[in-house]
């Protein structure tokens, strides 16, 4: 092959290429088809359930109930001034400062712990383990271990177990002495109808007594000891056979006596002279007494109901409550979270300080948790957007008397709107009030999402 041939050959090449239009925007075009496509399903779900429910939120805030007349802003001024909406502000004010920063705390603590125990993966499973619940069900558990009657309520059979081992005294609410036996009620007391001297014996016939209140250690009654000269002695007993039978006011088969009953024998100033317990049988003896008179009293004490426990899921409580079971649930959430940046710090810090003769508190204080502090962040900001839009175990937990006063914005959106108000453009000016409350929260949280994946 000639020179002139080797040149003209690329030359004729060049040539040929010389009409092909370019293809630079070409490729940018079919990329964006391309990514056009993949987002489209995504986008298309994102419009359907979060932004056109938004929109028709906002819209139908400013129609009345029916949905049928214009009303403008007036949903959200009775919004405002509504108590009901205040109770439920008041309690959302409540859970923010409460809850993100128990549940961020105890994580923390938990966190640190799993590195200085042993058993850490069983602690953590533990701790953990409330997150595999449902909020329904958490619900329905804290409920019943709450519950007021210490038949059911878990917490408060231990609280009258430890009250009665403490404080043995048996009550017999509602008792009475029997009509026209002698016996009458002053002061909630029942004392004796005349005076009884010393060597006698009183006695005290009683009704209204049920049989839950019956001590398993009662005898049948019997008659009351002879008295000595410096002693007063008697019976108190429940006047009826269960099925029927027996005589009015006086002592018989199948008639229990009343044990643990205080006996008093008042002076005649009203001092306490003597005073005795009734045995199982319903005995008493009062002794020691100067010769004279007496009226003998059974006090109010033994009469007063027994000791039932807390009224945890009342007015007063039931929001403490319901805090304890969300932050039974989320701690385990904020552990695993701080205990995954901990993991992946870098420990020659902590050698080093440790070597440099800091102790474990300035260790924690002055390393450990500024290192920790972007997850710490995540974690409570995460809390706070949760706890905004809490709604199963406010619903589940309370009685119907108590969750007026444990309501929060989203349950009081639902009551509103379906719960039997039927206002759904006052629920619809709830729903915007809680969409503007949680948007905060969730900007600070993109944003830091953002500074961690550019970092």
């Amino acid at each position: 092959m000639t020179t002139e041939q080797a040149i003209a050959v690329p030359e004729t090449m060049a040539g040929e290429g010389a009409g092909v239009p370019p293809r630079r925007g070409r490729r940018p075009v079919r990329n964006l088809l391309i990514a056009s496509a993949f987002l489209a399903p995504a986008l298309i779900l994102l419009g359907a359930l979060v932004a056109y429910p938004v929109i028709y939120s906002i819209g139908r805030s400013l129609y009345d109930a029916q949905g049928s007349g214009f009303v403008g802003l007036e949903n959200y001024a009775t919004m405002f001034t509504d108590p009901a909406t205040f109770t439920a502000i008041r309690n959302n004010v409540i859970w923010v400062v409460v809850v993100p920063i128990s549940c961020t705390i105890l994580g923390l603590i938990f966190a640190v712990l799993l590195d200085k125990i042993k058993w850490g993966i069983a602690f953590k499973l533990i701790v953990f383990m409330p997150m595999a619940i449902s909020m329904v069900a958490a619900g329905v558990i804290f409920r019943t271990t709450f519950q007021e009657n210490p038949q059911l309520g878990a917490v408060n059979a231990a609280l009258v177990g430890i009250h009665d081992t403490f404080s043995p005294e048996q009550g017999y609410p509602g008792a009475r002495p029997r009509p026209d036996e002698g016996a009458s009620v002053k002061d909630g007391a029942v004392v004796s109808g005349s005076p009884v001297s010393t060597g006698d014996s009183a006695l005290f016939p009683l009704v209204g007594v049920g049989q839950s209140d019956i001590p398993a250690s009662a005898a049948d009654a019997t008659e009351p000891p002879r008295a000595a000269g410096d002693e007063i002695t008697g019976t108190v007993w429940v006047d009826f056979v269960r099925g029927g039978g027996g005589e009015n006011g006086k002592i018989g088969d199948g008639k229990k006596g009343m044990p643990g009953v205080t006996v008093n024998a008042l002076a005649p100033d009203g001092t306490v002279a003597g005073s005795a317990r009734t045995e199982a049988d319903g005995t008493f003896a009062i002794s020691g007494l100067t010769s004279g008179d007496y009226t003998i009293q059974l006090p109010p004490s033994n009469f007063r109901e027994p000791y039932k426990g807390v009224s945890w899921l009342g007015p007063s409580l039931v929001t403490a409550v319901i805090i304890l079971s969300y932050i039974w649930i989320w701690a385990g959430f904020a552990m695993v979270m701080i205990a995954s940046g901990l993991s992946a710090m870098d420990r020659n810090l902590q050698e080093a300080a440790r070597i440099d003769g800091a102790s474990e508190w300035k260790v924690f204080t002055r390393i450990t948790a500024p290192l920790l502090a972007p997850v710490l962040i995540v974690v409570f900001v995460t809390l706070i957007i949760n706890v905004l839009k809490i709604f199963d175990l406010v619903y589940v937990i309370p009685p119907a008397s108590s969750l007026p006063d444990a309501t929060v914005i989203a349950v009081q959106m639902w009551a509103v709107s379906f719960g039997g108000g039927n206002n759904q453009g006052l629920g619809s000016a709830l729903a915007i009030l809680l969409l503007i409350l949680v948007l905060p929260s969730m900007i600070i949280n993109i944003r830091r999402f953002k500074q961690e994946r550019e970092r």
